[in-house]
């Protein structure tokens, strides 16, 4: 062999070699070799299901706990016995059939027993004192928070606060109503935490930055009094749009009658004494009561049938048999001639608004002002009157704080406004004075000039003084009409003449006796009773139009629908852009 073919030799044995080392590569790969099967050592353990039914077991056994009464449990039998729904019985009255879907189903504290190295069951289990999750309220999308009066009475536990918190959170996120019932502190805290825990803590309150956005964003927040509501549980309340009380069981106070009994001295109080509907139902601290608890479920679900879902959404429409253009001859006769006679204001909202589709708001306070909820050819509307049976209708603090809330109400849901109107003044006297009513009335002009919903008002009868001027002069150019029966000016007659002729008046009983005066007042007050003709008035285009009482809804709707078409889609887009962004809290 030469040199030169050896050395070619050389140089492609590598590359041999290599190819063989690929073929056997792939030969494994097609026709892998036999392991030798290990056997298990005696006395190990099996090895865990493929399938987790062991976990999902855990979870199926804590759930099913979790779902089922203990007759045997004290604080159960208490709340059967003070004639309260269980929390899942609650779940299950408020819901839509089928349609809870829990969150944290199995949070709570569970004592567990080991089987082995790596198997263990829970022995003892008690939930958190708190249900939550999603549901359905007439087929619409909610989640909810339940309190658990049975389980410490609602007070904190380990995962309550979190789970709180999770779904106010939820509710942004997802822009879908929240529905509170709240039966105890609601995760408020208990001296027995500090023992647990092995310190005192700062009180915290990380939830309510949810709470404020979702209030602001047009988010409905829905709550109902169950139980006692205190505390912490008594605050989540009544930060909601609108609140329910149980009249059979509900109350509210910062602080129960133990604690107020140390501090102010007051003893003997009981739950109704302390914060009981007469209470809370008649000072506006809680909008509405309901006789029990599967009324206080039926009136959030009417509720919730008004408003969107968000701000940046349409208020829902539903269908609607009555026709716009029904006429109401009734209306032409319901305001008395004589012009100190009451009459019924809420005859004159039902007739106007599709039949049977208005919800009043707050009717047990600040009763000077009828407030609520109604539609127009199935379109959503909010309603404000003057209530003449309460006051003669004068205007007081209460009346004005009720009727600034439900104005922001409709602000940020979108919501226009229909108000008929019958208001002489801001009410007057020592009482008015002593409880700032005039400060009051002027928030709630700074709350009718900041918000942004339309407004439709319908002079039925007085309008006087800056409470009828805040009312209806709030937007550019107004949209109104007045009725037959209007009367307006800067102060009623009633008063007026003594003031504006107080002199001449004066001179003429001081020198001709009482019966000249009261001839001349007599003369006075015809004058200006045929000066006060509205027609006078429309002849100056100081009231837009004079319209038939009768035709009143079908003027009313003709504009409501003119609303939804036009107005609001440009609202809500301006709300989606940021452009418009009203204050709620």
């Amino acid at each position: 062999m030469t040199a030169e073919k050896k050395s070619t030799e050389d140089a492609q044995t590598p590359s041999s070699d290599k190819a063989k080392d690929r073929l056997a590569q792939v030969s494994s790969h097609i026709a892998p070799a036999k392991t030798t099967q290990r056997r298990r050592r005696k006395g190990t353990e099996p090895d865990l299901p493929a399938d987790y039914s062991d976990i999902l077991g855990q979870i199926s056994s804590l759930q099913k706990i979790a779902a089922t009464p203990d007759p045997s449990n004290r604080g159960y039998v208490r709340q059967k016995q003070a004639g309260k729904l269980w929390v899942r019985e609650r779940v299950e009255q408020l819901l839509d059939p089928g349609s809870f879907q829990e969150v944290g189903s199995v949070s709570g504290t569970v004592q567990w027993k080991q089987l082995g190295p790596l198997k263990e069951e829970p022995v003892e289990y008690t939930p958190s004192n708190n249900v939550q999750g999603f549901g359905r309220l007439r087929g619409r999308k909610i989640v909810f928070t339940a309190d658990d009066f049975s389980i410490r009475a609602g007070h904190a536990d380990g995962a309550l606060m979190d789970k709180t918190i999770y779904m106010e959170k939820l509710a942004i996120a997802l822009k879908i109503p929240i529905v509170k019932l709240v039966d105890g502190s609601s995760g408020g805290g208990s001296v027995t935490t500090i023992r647990t825990s092995g310190f005192s803590y700062v009180p915290p309150l990380p939830s309510f930055t949810q709470v404020v956005q979702q209030l602001n964003m047009g988010i409905p927040n829905l709550g109902a009094v169950v139980g006692p509501a205190i505390g912490l549980g008594a605050a989540r309340v009544v930060a909601c749009h609108f609140s329910v009380m149980a009249g059979d069981i509900g109350s509210l106070f910062n602080a129960g009658p133990n604690v107020v009994k140390n501090a102010t001295f007051e003893e003997g109080l009981s739950f109704t004494d302390l914060g009981g509907p007469s209470m809370h139902c008649t000072n506006g601290t809680i909008d509405n009561l309901a006789p029990d608890e599967a009324g206080c479920f039926e009136q959030m679900r009417t509720v919730l049938s008004f408003l969107p879902d968000c701000g940046t959404k349409m208020p829902p429409t539903i269908p609607c048999n009555d026709p716009i253009d029904r006429e109401s001859e009734m209306l032409r006769s319901i305001i008395p001639r004589a012009r100190n006679r009451m009459y019924n204001p809420r005859k004159i909202i039902t007739e106007v608004v599709d039949r049977d589709s208005f919800f009043e708001i707050g009717a047990l306070w600040g009763t000077t002002a009828i407030v609520g909820l109604a539609r127009f050819a199935g379109k959503p509307v909010g309603i404000v009157s003057l209530n003449c049976e309460v006051n003669a209708g004068a205007l007081d603090a209460l009346g004005s704080q009720k009727i600034a809330r439900m104005l922001k109400f409709l602000d940020v849901f979108n919501i226009p406004l229909v108000q008929f109107i019958d208001v002489p003044g801001y009410a007057i006297g020592t009482v008015a004075e002593r409880t700032a009513t005039m400060r009051h009335g002027i928030t709630l002009a700074t709350t009718y000039y900041s918000t942004t919903m339309p407004v439709f008002s319908v002079i039925v009868r007085r309008v006087y003084g800056v409470a009828g001027g805040v009312m209806l002069d709030c937007r550019d150019p107004r949209m109104r009409v007045g009725w037959p029966s209007g009367l307006w000016g800067s102060l009623p007659l009633e008063g007026g003449i003594e003031v504006g002729h107080s002199y001449e008046l004066k001179e003429i009983e001081r020198k001709h006796g009482n019966e000249k005066r009261e001839e001349r007042y007599k003369e006075l007050e015809n004058e200006y009773r045929r000066l006060m003709n509205p027609v006078r008035t429309a002849n100056h285009f100081g009231i837009e139009e004079i319209i038939d009482p009768a035709y009143t809804r079908r003027v009313c709707a003709e504009w409501v629908l003119h609303v939804y078409e036009s107005l609001l889609p440009e609202r809500v887009a301006q709300r989606v852009s940021g452009k418009l962004s009203p204050v709620f809290a």
